[in-house]
């Protein structure tokens, strides 16, 4: 057994613990003078559970000062184009659960997951049956569903984007320079239809040169994730979605890296021999798949 172990499991004598608890309503009561009650609960709840957490492990100053010193290389490893905060929140479940939280249960609207830290603003926007890759990697994916609403209602002009990494598990930005690629956004037809050309998707690591994935092989996970295409769907009067879909039958499902994955977003990616037509004429030379997606949105403010 380790020492911190041990530190975690010996009794703490009756007047250390009230030192302890002391200095807990110390810190709440520094408080009082918050004029902004949500302000005011976020902050004492914060302080009670990093307290509680404290005095729960034991925690020595060297671990303290670990922790400080992973926190301050996930800030100097952070820029605009890689976000190693969410993907910390990502790893630890955090993100998914604020997910769950934002997002309850609403008659049989598409379920939401991790918005991931690869969203980038102003993607280029394609036709209905436009082409996303861009000249991303990989074997093209015909993409197509409708969007309505809980009660079956079609809904026209819901705002559609998407984005997903290349065959190599690359997103755009990762590659250093100025590509777009495998990303776009489109908007649904009067009854609600929408269709797309991206590549299938395939697995791939999450970041890991990073605190991050230091963070990951010390604990033995690892850093895949299955594979996936993102969605962010939006129009007025309802639920913004923030989703993916995932391909049926990857082995990589029931170990998400960042606990995304939902039964009812595992779909057929139905693979499609050479010489296939395809729905909208195009020529392809070799092998393509096709999947559908019908995304149902939830009313906004519930």
């Amino acid at each position: 057994m380790s020492l911190t172990n041990a530190r975690a499991q010996a009794p703490v004598p009756s007047d250390q613990a009230a030192r302890e608890e002391e200095l807990v309503e110390r810190v709440v009561r520094s408080f009082d003078q918050c004029e902004n009650p949500r302000l005011k609960e976020l902050m004492v709840g914060l302080v009670r559970h990093v307290h509680d957490y404290i005095r729960e492990v034991r925690l020595t100053e060297e671990e303290w000062r670990q922790a400080i010193g992973f926190l301050t290389r996930a800030g100097h490893i952070t820029d605009d184009k890689r976000q190693e905060f969410i993907l910390l929140s990502d790893v630890l479940g955090a993100s998914m659960q604020t997910v769950a939280v934002n997002n309850a249960a609403y008659g049989d609207a598409t379920e939401a997951t991790v918005f991931g830290p690869f969203f980038v603003e102003d993607s280029p926007e394609v036709a209905l049956g436009g082409d996303i890759s861009f000249g991303a990697a990989g074997e093209p994916c015909w993409v197509e569903g409708t969007v309505t609403d809980t009660d079956g209602r079609p809904i026209r002009g819901a705002l559609i984007e998407v984005w997903e990494a290349d065959e190599d598990g690359m997103y755009d930005v990762q590659y250093g320079d100025e590509r777009t690629a495998a990303r776009a956004h489109l908007v649904t037809d009067a009854d609600g239809s929408y269709r797309f050309w991206a590549i299938t998707p395939t697995p791939y690591p999450i970041p890991h040169d990073g605190p991050v994935g230091q963070m990951l092989e010390a604990v033995g996970r690892s850093p895949m994730r299955p594979s996936h295409l993102h969605f962010m769907v939006s129009q007025l009067h309802y639920r913004a979605l923030v989703t993916h879909i995932f391909v049926r039958g990857d082995e990589l499902l029931g170990s998400d890296a960042v606990f995304g994955v939902k039964d009812s977003l595992v779909k057929d990616f139905q693979q499609q021999p050479a010489g296939t037509p395809t729905p909208d004429g195009r020529v392809i030379e070799g092998t393509w798949s096709r999947t559908r997606f019908d995304i149902v949105l939830a009313p906004s403010g519930v």
